[in-house]
């Protein structure tokens, strides 16, 4: 069905994956443009819809094919470790380091840039925000297909603590398989060791990478709501939200004294945060599930809340979350 368009592109017959991305991508567009025109009055989400379209079009789907075509790697420029899993593995580096030319060598210290500098400077300045809502493909997929289904989020306490428990779980796995790994071709591990490495790796590739991310992450989207895979097992959202929550200048403020409790922040937050909770007190969110989508503000009748970055003085009035 996609083959005139994968030859088009990559000057090959498409598989499945190229399959799989088609329609990913035609999804986020499709439904990029339908949240344009939803929330056509607020410039920050028309800007915001534009971007994912642009990221996941351009540098997750036509660059890549385009590489393919060229007989280079086919290459994700928005994806990092950890949600690239692979990306930071040692086969990744045996076979980009095998490609001709340097190229190999430069995409996996691209990726190992991306994740250990620019990220953590970017999120400093903005918040997970950049990422989780302006680049990402499974989150630009959640903020323009999922979004008729954003107001289904469970908002309990009981749904934040199993998020925070899940999310994390999932980072500190992919962590230890990292390195597992990594030990294993230093030390150049054989028998139980070896095959213990490598089994991490294949158990997570099915069990978070296919089968979280990919069958539940979206799956779920009627049931759970927007962002399932974002809100209970993506491990980059996990890595940005401590880094917003704690070292970050991105918060939610609130002005307390405008507030009618009438519940649209809250009804709308796709991450299951209860904003009207922040706004009726007065205090500024700052929540490391918080992914900036700006949605609570744009649905505010009464402009209660603004996303700002500041001082990072100050950024929690009152009780700290």
């Amino acid at each position: 069905m996609v083959d005139p368009l994968s030859n088009f592109l990559r000057r090959k017959p498409a598989d499945q994956w190229f399959l799989y991305g088609t329609f990913y991508t035609m999804a986020v567009v499709i439904m990029g443009v339908r949240a344009i025109y939803r929330y056509r009055h607020s410039r920050y989400q028309i800007i915001r819809a534009l971007s994912v379209i642009f990221f996941q079009l351009f540098l997750a789907y036509l660059i890549p094919a385009f590489m393919v075509a060229m007989n280079q790697p086919e290459y994700y420029f928005s994806y990092f470790w950890p949600l690239r899993y692979n990306s930071l593995f040692p086969s990744e580096w045996s076979y980009l380091s095998g490609t001709p030319g340097a190229l190999g060598q430069f995409l996996f210290f691209w990726g190992a840039m991306m994740t250990f500098v620019a990220t953590h400077v970017i999120t400093y300045f903005y918040g997970k925000r950049w990422y989780c809502s302006w680049v990402c493909g499974c989150g630009g997929l959640a903020e323009t297909l999922s979004d008729p289904f954003r107001q289904l989020s469970d908002k309990s306490l009981k749904a934040w603590r199993v998020e925070r428990w899940l999310i994390h779980g999932v980072l500190v796995a992919i962590i230890v398989t990292t390195a597992f790994l990594w030990l294993s071709q230093a030390f150049g591990w054989q028998g139980v060791m070896r095959d213990t490495a490598n089994g991490m790796s294949k158990w997570y590739g099915f069990l978070i990478g296919a089968a979280f991310s990919g069958v539940i992450g979206v799956g779920f989207y009627p049931l759970m709501g927007s962002r399932v895979w974002c809100r209970f097992g993506c491990p980059m959202a996990a890595i940005l939200g401590i880094m917003q929550k704690f070292f970050s200048r991105f918060r939610i403020t609130t002005i307390g004294s405008q507030c009618i409790s009438c519940g649209n922040c809250s009804k709308y937050c796709e991450m299951g945060i209860d904003v009207r909770w922040y706004a009726q007190r007065g205090q500024n969110v700052v929540r490391a599930s918080c992914v900036g989508c700006g949605v609570c503000s744009a649905v505010c009748p009464r402009v209660v809340l603004s996303l700002e970055n500041g001082p990072k003085s100050n950024r929690v009035k009152g009780l700290s979350i």
